[in-house]
C-alpha cells in the first residue's frame, strides 16, 4: 500500500505541474503560437473546469470501482494524450484542448489517495496525511517554475512536452501495478447506498462550500496564469525571472500545505485554524491589488504570502470529511474537491474577461497595471465573502 500511495503522490506531482506550467511558458508560447495572456488564462481555467466536472463521476467510481484502475486509466488516456496534443500544438486552441484532456487525466489522482486515507487510516490523521500529499505533490509546482524555464530555454517547449508524455504514461503504469483497492464498505441492514444528494442535504457543508470555492483561486491563479504575464509586462522579467517568482509561490504553497496539515490536532480545532489563515491570505491579495508597483521583491513576497496562507485546502477537506458517512467517503471528498477546483476553474476562465474589460476601459493611455489590478480584486472579494460565511460553520474534529 505504501508503494501504491507513493505512485499516487508522483501522479499528483504531475497534476500540480500541469496545472501551473503555463505561466513559465508564456514567452515561448506567445512567440511560437501567438498565445496571449487571455488565451493561456482560458486554457488554465479549462483544465480546472474539466477537472472539477470530473469529480462527481470520479467519486462514484471510487466508491464502486476503486482507485487503482480509475486513476491509471484516466491518467494514461487524458494526461498522456493531452500532453501529446500539446506537444503537437500549432495554435492557442490546441493548447486549450490539450489542457482539457490533461484536466480529465489528472482528476482522480489526489482523490484516489484521499479515498485510501479515509478508508484505511484513522480519521484523526486525515488532515495531516492530506497535507502531506499536497506538500509533496507541490514539488510539481516547483518543477513547473524555474526548472521548467531552464529546460524550455535549453531544449524547447515541444521537447519538454514529449518528455512529459513518456513520464505520464510510466506513472500510470506504476499506479496500475502498485495501488491496492481498499475493501468494499459493507452496508448495514436496511441501509441504502446513498448518493451525492445525501451530502448536499447536510447544512453543515454549505457553510464550508463557499470558502472552498474561492480560497484556492488566488494562489492557483497567480501561480498558473497571471504571475507570468504580470511580471513580464509590469517589471519586464524574462522566463528565468518569472521562473524565480513562480518558484517562490510554489515553495510557499508547499510550506503552507505541510504547516496546515497537523494544526487541527495541535490546536484541537479546524475552523479557527482555517479562518485566520484565509483572512491573512485575502489581506495580501488586497495588498497586491492596492500596491502592484511597489517593487519586484515586494510583489514577489506578497504573491508568496498568498501561496503560504492560502494553502488550507487539505484542512478544509478534513473539515468536510468529518461530516461524511463511511459509504459516501468517495463521493464526499470528490464533492468537496469539485467546489475547490471548480472555483479555480471558474475564476481562471472568467478572469480573462475581467482582464480584457479592464484593459479596454483603461484605453491606450491607461496604466499597464489596471487590467491586472482588476483581476487581483476579482480574486480577493469572493475570498472575503467565503471567509464571512465560513465564520458561521460548525467546528468539528475527529
Amino acid at each position: 500500500m505504501r508503494i501504491g500511495i507513493f505512485s499516487l503522490i508522483i501522479a499528483y506531482v504531475l497534476s500540480q505541474f500541469y496545472r501551473a506550467f503555463l505561466a513559465v511558458m508564456t514567452p515561448a508560447l506567445k512567440a511560437d503560437l501567438g498565445a496571449s495572456p487571455e488565451d493561456l488564462a482560458r486554457a488554465s481555467g479549462a483544465w480546472f473546469i474539466v477537472f472539477a466536472l470530473m469529480q462527481l463521476p470520479v467519486g462514484w467510481a471510487l466508491d464502486n470501482i476503486g482507485p487503482k484502475r480509475l486513476a491509471a486509466a484516466l491518467l494514461a488516456i487524458g494526461g498522456g494524450g493531452g500532453a501529446l496534443v500539446f506537444a503537437n500544438a500549432t495554435s492557442p486552441d490546441h493548447i486549450l484542448y490539450a489542457m482539457m484532456l490533461i484536466g480529465m487525466g489528472c482528476s482522480p489522482v489526489l482523490m484516489a489517495s484521499y479515498y485510501i486515507f479515509a478508508r484505511m487510516y484513522s480519521p484523526a490523521i486525515f488532515g495531516t496525511l492530506a497535507g502531506m500529499v499536497i506538500g509533496f505533490g507541490a514539488l510539481g509546482n516547483i518543477a513547473g517554475a524555474l526548472p521548467l524555464a531552464l529546460a524550455v530555454e535549453s531544449f524547447g517547449w515541444r521537447a519538454c512536452l514529449w518528455a512529459l508524455v513518456a513520464v505520464t504514461l510510466l506513472v500510470a503504469l506504476a499506479i496500475l501495478f502498485t495501488v491496492q483497492d481498499p475493501p468494499k464498505v459493507a452496508l448495514e441492514d436496511g441501509q441504502r447506498k446513498g448518493s451525492v444528494l445525501d451530502l448536499l442535504k447536510m447544512p453543515a457543508l454549505w457553510m464550508i462550500f463557499p470558502l472552498m470555492f474561492a480560497q484556492y483561486a488566488p494562489a492557483a491563479g497567480l501561480r498558473g496564469s497571471w504571475a507570468g504575464p504580470f511580471m513580464r509586462d509590469v517589471y519586464g522579467l524574462d522566463a528565468t525571472g518569472i521562473g524565480w517568482v513562480t518558484m517562490g509561490i510554489a515553495l510557499a504553497m508547499v510550506l503552507g500545505s505541510f504547516a496546515y496539515g497537523p494544526l487541527d490536532r495541535i490546536f484541537k480545532t479546524r475552523k479557527w485554524v482555517i479562518l485566520p489563515g484565509n483572512v491573512i491570505a485575502v489581506g495580501f491579495v488586497f495588498a497586491l491589488w492596492a500596491m502592484p508597483t511597489s517593487g519586484v521583491w515586494s510583489v514577489a513576497l506578497m504573491m508568496a504570502a498568498i501561496g503560504l496562507f492560502g494553502a488550507s485546502f487539505p484542512l478544509i477537506m478534513a473539515h468536510g470529511r468529518s461530516f461524511y458517512p463511511p459509504h459516501l467517503v468517495g463521493r464526499g471528498v470528490t464533492l468537496m474537491n469539485m467546489f475547490g477546483i471548480g472555483g479555480v476553474g471558474f475564476f481562471q476562465f472568467t478572469s480573462a474577461n475581467i482582464f480584457n474589460s479592464a484593459k479596454a476601459s483603461a484605453g491606450a493611455e491607461g496604466a499597464i497595471t489596471a487590467p491586472y489590478q482588476a483581476v487581483f480584486l476579482y480574486f480577493a472579494v469572493p475570498c472575503l465573502i467565503g471567509c464571512v460565511i465560513y465564520l458561521f460553520s460548525q467546528d468539528r474534529t475527529d
